[in-house]
């Protein structure tokens, strides 16, 4: 049998690649392609306790504190959106009188 044939049984990801002395005994997985089936699988299963997750293990917030934290929110946008109008009109102002003084 020569390596060709060896590495098409054996599933090789590249012909000529050679294991490096670091690498063996320290379970590094192998450059093995992933079989088609195995992934429809772990999809599968991925999907499954997704779902089994965010049914029963997640601890979901009641309307009140949606309604608290979204008014919080709310609040903090504005007063970030109102900070930076009063920091651009000021720099704006700064700029405007370096232009008319330098300009």
């Amino acid at each position: 049998m020569n390596f060709l044939s060896i590495c098409c049984i054996n599933g090789c990801s590249s012909i000529g690649r050679v294991v490096v002395s670091k690498t063996i005994g320290w379970e590094f997985e192998s450059l093995h392609p992933c079989k088609k089936e195995k992934r429809v699988i772990k999809i599968g299963s991925y999907i499954k306790e997704s779902v089994d997750e965010l049914l029963h293990k997640v601890s979901w917030p009641t309307w009140s504190e949606l309604q608290s934290s979204g008014i919080v929110v709310a609040i903090a946008t504005i007063v970030i959106s109102l900070l930076v109008y009063f920091m651009d009109t000021i720099f704006s102002g700064m700029m405007k009188i370096f232009y008319d003084f330098f300009g």
